[in-house]
């Protein structure tokens, strides 16, 4: 395992070791678990915006769509637990 040194102003250091103290924690464990977490997050926001972009992308290759009220009723009624069609995606006028 590699050592990283970071410097920390002396508020956010205090900061730091209260929470890691109120979590049961050390800092350094603090510290490796906030640095994991935001390395997933940055990952799971980087998935996201790769799915959005194909996604994106089919909608404009394919100019089909379906109108948000559609689908909101379509949600809407799954969340109900109810049976629904759903909805089919076609062009829109423009």
């Amino acid at each position: 395992m590699s050592t990283t040194t970071i410097r920390l102003p002396e508020e956010l250091k205090a900061r730091v070791a209260a929470a890691a103290k109120r979590a049961g924690t050390s800092t350094h464990g603090f510290i490796l678990e906030a640095i994991a977490e935001k390395t997933a997050q940055v990952g799971r926001r980087a998935d996201f915006d790769a799915v959005a972009e194909e996604r994106y992308a089919r909608i404009a290759s394919s100019g089909k769509t379906v109108p948000w009220q559609e689908m909101r009723g379509y949600l809407e009624e799954r969340l109900a637990g109810k049976k629904v069609k759903r909805p089919v995606a076609r062009k829109l006028a423009r």
